[in-house]
């Protein structure tokens, strides 16, 4: 196999993924692949907190150019943007998708037809956002994806409050994880986005992505094919703790690829907090840059 080639074609013929597929069916029979460990039989219902059955819900699928320019390259992310979520983020941009449930319920054919479709329209990669909640539903379609012919790496794209024990799972699977690191205190995360020990849960999640697929590697054309990318969102009055964030990813490596992200307004019920009414400044976000390459970080 060549270096650049996804690792999951390794774990579909020595049949581990179809190994991997089982062990996460009786996972979600009392469901505990997210942190939230709701221990919902999601054979039989959607009462759990990400409100989703065994099945994908997608919203969307299509190529994005929006993403970060080692995903995107020349022809686009493939992007499968899943419905539901396992945070309940209070600014959410996409509220629509992950908190008004804005989406279609569908078999694992037509999501493995989704991956082949979106490597036939040339996409460097299939990027799953917010997949925490539905990685019995990737996996199964995988089984049917490979042998159609998939061949482009599977990129992670998550809040970071994902379960120790489903990334271990994970491994060799997605060549390429994405991360958000959001909060650095508790409080916070579990105040904007309703998830308790968030900042020691995303630290030991991202911890483990990063021992899997280790700093990003790109191929000669600048496009990646395995690693580590962190995004965090810079919040007005550092509420993010954006500076302990930043320390924590310089001590897990200066390579580390990390996003730090200007974008925030405040969106969907942002305006309960008054912290979260305004924008940040550019010198809020200029002093973190700053800080991150102080800190040794060389990819930010």
């Amino acid at each position: 196999m060549k270096e650049t080639e996804p690792s999951y074609l390794d774990l579909f013929s020595s049949s581990i993924l179809k190994e991997r597929v089982s062990l996460f069916e009786e996972i979600i029979k009392k469901c505990t692949l997210c942190p939230k460990s709701c221990g919902i039989n999601r054979f039989e219902s959607k009462e759990g907190d990400c409100r989703s059955g065994y099945l994908p819900i997608v919203s969307s699928c299509g190529p994005h150019f929006g993403e970060e320019p080692p995903l995107v390259g020349y022809r686009g992310s493939g992007t499968i943007f899943f419905t539901n979520c396992n945070l309940s983020c209070i600014f959410c941009q996409n509220y629509d998708i992950s908190h008004l449930g804005y989406g279609k319920e569908i078999s694992f054919e037509e999501l493995a037809g989704m991956m082949i479709h979106l490597q036939q329209i040339g996409c460097h990669n299939i990027n799953f956002v917010t997949p925490s909640h539905m990685v019995y539903a990737i996996l199964k379609a995988l089984l049917i994806a490979v042998p159609r012919g998939l061949r482009i790496p599977l990129v992670y794209n998550s809040g970071g409050y994902d379960a120790l024990k489903t990334i271990e799972l994970l491994d060799g699977i997605f060549d390429i994880y994405m991360p958000d690191y959001k909060y650095a205190e508790e409080n916070v995360g579990r105040e904007l986005s309703g998830a308790r020990r968030y900042p020691i849960v995303a630290k030991t999640a991202i911890g483990e992505m990063y021992r899997q697929v280790g700093d990003l590697t790109l191929d000669n054309r600048g496009v990646a094919y395995r690693g580590l990318l962190v995004r965090h969102l810079v919040l007005p009055h550092n509420l993010a703790g954006t500076d302990e964030v930043i320390d924590f990813i310089a001590g897990l490596s200066k390579n580390t690829y990390l996003n730090l992200m200007d974008q925030y307004r405040p969106c969907y019920r942002a305006k309960e907090k008054p912290e979260l009414v305004r924008r940040i400044t550019l010198k809020e976000y200029d002093e973190m840059v700053a800080l991150a390459r102080r800190r040794g970080l060389k990819r930010v």
